[in-house]
């Protein structure tokens, strides 16, 4: 729901570890002005970041069911915790997960597909474009064919 107090807007930025945290950091200069939570799988990068608000959720896919469950408990509590205006996500499960459910929120949502998928959409990104405001993927041939959006790549 949008803020009508002058607030600021709060986002929440969500990726995987590795090359998605990579990648998600690289938005940062794009969420100035904002309050800006960030929820990763990565302890360590959590730890090693200098952003204020950093969580960290469990790492799940569609091979491990249990963590996924965990992973979306993780995901639902932070959403309906930080009531985020916007969420950006880079991948991957968690990704969408957060996405779906900010969605049911009225948060605005996008999806960025990694820069590795330079063949064809991630899973999480496929799912997301029946959710999501917008998906982008890196590549412009990935995206004309799969109805993704192409605006250049972060890396």
């Amino acid at each position: 729901m949008p803020r009508h107090d002058h607030s600021p807007p709060v986002v929440l930025a969500v990726s995987s570890g590795g090359g998605h945290w990579v990648q998600l950091q690289h938005l940062s200069p794009a969420f100035e002005g904002a309050e800006v939570h960030y929820a990763t799988t990565d302890a360590s990068a959590a730890e090693n970041s200098a952003a204020d608000h950093v969580h960290v959720y469990p790492d799940a896919n569609k091979d491990t069911p249990l963590r996924l469950i965990a992973c979306v408990l993780r995901l639902a509590w932070l959403v309906l915790r930080i009531r985020p205006d916007a969420v950006v996500s880079t991948g991957a499960a968690g990704g969408f997960v957060a996405i779906r459910l900010a969605r049911m929120l009225g948060a605005r949502t996008m999806f960025i597909d990694s820069i590795a998928n330079a063949r064809e959409l991630s899973i999480s990104a496929r799912l997301s474009l029946g959710v999501a405001d917008r998906v982008l993927s890196q590549w412009p041939q990935v995206a004309a064919k799969t109805g993704a959006e192409y605006r250049g790549a972060l890396i």
